[in-house]
């Protein structure tokens, strides 16, 4: 546990909980966001494993949270709804969290980098995709990448918001079902990484750490959800992940 600790300098440890506290801030407002800002942000100051590591608890416990909002069986009817993206997903999900142990830092960061940025430049510019109606083999590939980023970086949120989106999801069933998905990858992210050894005895306190202001973030953001023009905070935090990304490009390409 030292070896992860005992870096945290007063000003680092401050700036660890008050990425935890934005990025619980923002997924108590929009319903997701929270594993790009916290990989983002910690991965900043931190070895990307140890950002990944992070950021795991707070997902789960997080996305069980919002997936429960409306009770069990409207979870399980998510569930049931997306099936086929939450089966394809974990597989690939499982496959890609094993070369976290051997894949070079800086392509880590570069794969971030490109995931984060491109998704966010994209809903800056207005680009959004349309779909008259559900299909199971775009859901399959859509599961197959979200599943495949999710398991390098612990980031599976923006091909899921797309195609949640794609779809014109009603609001209130997309934050739903946004938890349940999310939620369900992150257990399964969380299984994945104890056998790839990333969430271990020594960084499995410091995703525990982040529970506290993870929570107390969301809470709040659910507090001023009605009180505050979504539109524009959504955009703020989008520039802010565009600026994190592009920051975790120049540490994949120059150090």
């Amino acid at each position: 546990m030292d070896m992860y600790f005992s870096f945290l300098t007063p000003g680092l440890a401050a700036y660890t909980l008050a990425i935890a506290v934005l990025a619980g801030l923002v997924k108590g407002m929009v319903g997701f966001a929270l594993p790009m800002i916290l990989v983002s942000g910690l991965g900043t100051v931190l070895p990307p494993e140890i950002a990944l590591a992070g950021l795991i608890l707070p997902t789960v416990v997080t996305n069980g949270v919002q997936a429960l909002r409306q009770g069990p069986a409207a979870a399980l009817s998510s569930i049931g709804r997306f099936r086929v993206f939450l089966i394809v997903g974990a597989v690939f999900l499982v496959a890609s969290a094993q070369l976290v142990a051997v894949l070079p830092i800086p392509v880590m960061l570069l794969i971030l980098g490109v995931m984060i940025t491109g998704f966010t430049l994209m809903q800056l510019a207005g680009v959004h995709f349309r779909m008259s109606a559900p299909s199971a083999r775009i859901e399959a590939a859509v599961g197959a990448f979200a599943g495949s980023i999710g398991g390098v970086s612990g980031v599976w949120g923006p091909p899921t918001v797309a195609y949640l989106t794609a779809l014109n999801t009603p609001k209130a069933d997309q934050i739903r079902v946004q938890g349940v998905i999310y939620g369900m990858g992150a257990l399964v992210l969380m299984a994945a990484h104890v056998g790839s050894g990333v969430l271990n005895r020594e960084t499995l306190p410091f995703s525990a750490a982040l529970l506290v202001p993870t929570l107390a973030g969301m809470w709040l953001g659910g507090r001023i959800h009605d009180r505050i023009d979504q539109t524009a905070f959504r955009r703020a935090t989008l520039v802010v992940l565009t600026l994190a990304g592009l920051n975790l490009l120049r540490r994949g390409l120059i150090g």
